[in-house]
Formats: structure tokens, C-alpha cells, sequence
């Protein structure tokens, strides 16, 4: 896919503004003209129209790209990795599964921005649980919704209620809480264009394993790990994918509430299909991963 590298790219020096006016500029694809671009590319690997797909999604990649901001990381950055995601889609979408190209791409794109923002926090060091990757991706929409501004530890009854509508600890509520208000938070603090001839606590992370063959093996163990992903969730259906993805993998806090009313059934039942779907979709994740030798043997 040589044609990616004439692909505008959002940099601090351009701006966001001008960025954004700059992909405008590509055609929206109707369903059919997606079809038979993506069979081109399937069929005959043709770069061109892997080059159009890509260009035409390009606003649906900086929407969901700006959903994320408020982590402390250059913007133009995030909308960086939302393309790499992009990207990998248009790779590997299939045009014969009946969906659109932007459903199955939005998946991709979230996954990409998530696994950046995890990279350059030092909470990635430590080895998350996908409990604790959903809090720190939700923490602050929730502060937020019942007006938790407070600088600090949360008050017990906002921790409690927190911890409700995430399906997590209240310990886990407090500790999150507070490597996101503290020490972490704080060293992102100068990123942007203005911090001119400041070493930003993200760019020195990265410098720490540059050039090094375990940063390209990272990479490919991503792409793999996102192509498994993908694939296991074939294995649920359509209830089951959106309660994952609403109460695991979406960016927007979704509470048992919210989907206990949209799908007519209590909270407790919501909470029992999530949990059921993460346990098909890491079985199916666990015979792919072994099929194709991914697993370890003892």
C-alpha cells in the first residue's frame, strides 16, 4: 500500500484547522462505489482504490480521534494513530460480510488510539486488566456527568456510584482517580506546540526502546493481537457485540442503565450478557491464538 505515504498527515506545524479543511476535500463513498472499490483491492490489490477508501474515511477517523482528547497527548498524534487503524481496516475488510467499510473500521481506529494513549502512560507498565483499561478510558466522562470536579479524592458516594456504572471496585474507582489527578497527569502537562523546547514525559518514553528490535516485534504483536480481536467477535451476536462494545471498547461511557433500557431487560441481565460475551470472546480468542501457534506451550 505504497499509495499511504500521499496521505495528508495532521502535524503541529500545519494545524489541526488546516488539516481538517484539507481531508474535506475527498468524496464520500456511496454503497456501491465502496463495494467495488474494496473488491479491486481484495481481488486485485489494487492501491488506488485501497487509497480511496482510506481518503474518504479520513473525517470519520478525526472524529473519533477527538473524542479522546483530554489525556494529555498531542492531538495531531492521536489522529495520527486513528489512521494507522484506518488503515489496517481498508487492509483487511471484506466487502462480501455485507456491512459498510465505516462500521467495521471504527473498531480499528478505536483500538489503534487506545493502544497509543496505553503506550505513552505509564500505566501500560504496570499490566492492565481490561477492568482497569475500561476505567481509565471512562474515568473522567463519568466525573463528569454527576459534576465530581473536585480536585483530589472523590467524595464516597461519587466513588460508589462510579464504581456502579463502570461494573468495577471502588478501589479500583480511588486508585485510578488518583494516578489520573496526580503524578501521571501531571507530566503531560506541557504537550502541545506551544511547550516549544520542552521534553514532553511521552516523548521520552518512546526514546526509551528507539530503534530497538523489540519495538518492531511490539508492533507486529499489535497488529496481531487486533486482527485476532477482530476476528473472535464473529462469534457474537449483534446484542452481545454492542453490550461489549458499549460497556468495554467504546470511548463514550455506556451505564447497565442506559442498555437496560434500550434492550427492555433488567441490569443485572445486561451485566450477565457482558460477561458472558467476554468469556465466548476469549474463548474464541484462545482457539484462534492456539490454531495459528500464537500461544505459548508450557
Amino acid at each position: 500500500m505504497s499509495s499511504y505515504a500521499n496521505l495528508p498527515a495532521p502535524s503541529p506545524e500545519q494545524g489541526l484547522n488546516r488539516y481538517m479543511q484539507e481531508i474535506r476535500k475527498f468524496p464520500m463513498l456511496e454503497p456501491e462505489q465502496e463495494y467495488m472499490l474494496a473488491k479491486r483491492w481484495v481481488d486485485h490489490e489494487d492501491t488506488d482504490a485501497a487509497h480511496q477508501m482510506v481518503t474518504s474515511h479520513l473525517r470519520l477517523a478525526a472524529k473519533i480521534a477527538m473524542g479522546y482528547r483530554g489525556y494529555g497527548l498531542p492531538q495531531a498524534e492521536v489522529i495520527s494513530e486513528a489512521n494507522v487503524g484506518l488503515m489496517q481496516a481498508v487492509k483487511r475488510f471484506d466487502p462480501e460480510k455485507g456491512f459498510r467499510l465505516a462500521t467495521y473500521a471504527m473498531w480499528w481506529i478505536r483500538a489503534s488510539i487506545q493502544e497509543y494513549i496505553l503506550r505513552s502512560w505509564s500505566l501500560v507498565k504496570l499490566g492492565t486488566t481490561s477492568a482497569q483499561k475500561k476505567l481509565f478510558f471512562n474515568l473522567r466522562k463519568a466525573k463528569n456527568r454527576i459534576g465530581a470536579l473536585e480536585e483530589g479524592d472523590l467524595r464516597p458516594e461519587n466513588v460508589a456510584r462510579i464504581a456502579n456504572d463502570l461494573g468495577v471496585t471502588e478501589t479500583e474507582v480511588i486508585s485510578m482517580n488518583r494516578r489520573l489527578s496526580g503524578g501521571d497527569a501531571s507530566l503531560n502537562a506541557t504537550v502541545g506546540s506551544e511547550g516549544e523546547g520542552t521534553m514532553q514525559w511521552q516523548d521520552w518514553l518512546e526514546d526509551e526502546s528507539a530503534n530497538t528490535a523489540g519495538d518492531y516485534e511490539a508492533h507486529d504483536e499489535l497488529d496481531a493481537r487486533r486482527e485476532l480481536l477482530a476476528d473472535a467477535m464473529s462469534v457474537l451476536n449483534d446484542r452481545e457485540k454492542d453490550i461489549l462494545m458499549q460497556r468495554r471498547l467504546s470511548e463514550e461511557t455506556i451505564t447497565l442503565e442506559d442498555l437496560s433500557t434500550k434492550y427492555d431487560v433488567s441490569r443485572e441481565r445486561i451485566r450477565q450478557i457482558e460477561v458472558r460475551a467476554f468469556e465466548k470472546l476469549q474463548t474464541e480468542m484462545h482457539k484462534q491464538a492456539k490454531a495459528k501457534g500464537m500461544l505459548e506451550t508450557a
